[in-house]
């Protein structure tokens, strides 16, 4: 199997990679999705509160630490590394959303919604730089084999969806009238905008399962990340479904309603099959010796996005069902995450010790 191939080791690249913005995200999503469960359970608003605080400080590490090195130029020359560019604004995003949600008990509601409106700017901005820059890149100066498509090539068009189910938060907070009405419509916009290319790589990266060898080693866990794009537009359906009746008028807040629900379980339905598919084969590549990987924080923010996506549903249609799946799902998200948590920092210790670049 030919696939993408990883970047040889060199110092210009930094000892720092893209990728591990992912392990923000990941952390960010256990927070976000606990505050958010159609059933609270006691402490764990709490719980969330502290794992918000701490991907928070996370963040801020690993954005000093990357800008820090200057490798951004020759990240985005490497035809596998850019693609993790995207991980930067959704961590971003998910923090923003976390402040939004948790923050405010420490920090008060007026800087809650000050931060988040900072964070979501600035994540919306670099996430739509993504979706437009990388792509160009990968038509104008990368060339793929013909089994080269991975789960990481969903990164960049990733981040417009989180964008609009986190800017569905901000909507009540925008100033009404004309401006809220813009964030609105601006969300819905982004929705289309990554779902429609989230759909265009998932059948490119479908093509490349059944032509070619199945995928091995650091690149299985990215197969997961379908899922969570495909969960997320379920999750911004549902936002943006709860924000319209204060920015729309009533016919179409209903209509997104209707949407929501009916669309949102058609689309959930959908990303179920791809969570089979991934678990299929990461089950067959956990039998053949999976080694740890930063592309292992690729199962959890896709969990995450089955709790929000489930959740939401839950509450849309009042189904008794869906709030215990929520909760399974939110449990096997608590579990994967102390896992993978549990790899990275033996692998951050040994490249300490050893000076290895990750």
């Amino acid at each position: 199997m030919r696939g993408p191939k990883p970047a040889a080791k060199d110092p210009k690249r930094g000892r720092l990679g893209p990728g591990w913005f992912a392990a923000v995200i990941g952390t960010g999503i256990v927070a976000d999705a606990g505050a958010t469960l159609p059933r609270q359970i006691p402490g764990l608003r709490d719980a969330a509160t502290v794992l918000w605080v701490a991907t928070a400080l996370l963040l801020v590490a690993l954005a000093v630490g990357y800008l820090r090195q200057r490798t951004l130029r020759t990240h985005a020359g490497d035809p596998v590394l850019v693609h993790f560019l995207g991980t930067m604004p959704m961590a971003l995003l998910i923090v923003g959303a976390g402040t939004l949600l948790l923050g405010h008990r420490l920090i008060g509601a007026r800087a809650a919604v000050g931060v988040d409106w900072v964070l979501w700017s600035a994540g919306t901005v670099l996430g739509l730089v993504t979706a437009c820059t990388v792509p160009y890149l990968m038509v104008t100066r990368h060339r793929f084999a013909p089994d080269a498509a991975f789960g990481g090539w969903l990164l960049p068009v990733v981040p417009p969806l989180v964008s609009a189910a986190t800017g569905a938060l901000l909507v009540p907070h925008a100033p009404a009238g004309q401006a809220r009405l813009a964030l609105l419509l601006g969300c819905v916009a982004m929705l289309g905008l990554g779902l429609v290319a989230v759909l265009l790589v998932l059948a490119m990266l479908y093509s490349r399962l059944v032509h070619h060898e199945a995928p091995a080693g650091a690149l299985v866990p990215t197969v997961w990340i379908g899922v969570g794009a495909l969960d997320q537009a379920v999750t911004a359906l549902g936002a943006l479904a709860t924000a319209a009746p204060s920015g729309l008028p009533a016919p179409y807040a209903r209509g997104t309603a209707v949407v929501a629900l009916l669309g949102g379980v058609g689309m959930w339905g959908f990303a179920l099959l791809w969570l089979v598919l991934a678990a299929a084969l990461t089950v067959r590549a956990v039998g053949r010796g999976l080694p740890f990987a930063p592309t292992w924080w690729s199962f959890i923010f896709p969990l995450g996005a089955c709790v929000t996506a489930t959740g939401g549903l839950a509450v849309r249609s009042g189904s008794r069902p869906l709030v215990w799946a929520t909760i399974v799902l939110y449990v096997l998200l608590v579990a994967a995450w102390a896992i993978v948590v549990r790899h990275s920092l033996r692998h951050a210790l040994s490249q300490v010790r050893g000076g290895v670049r990750a």
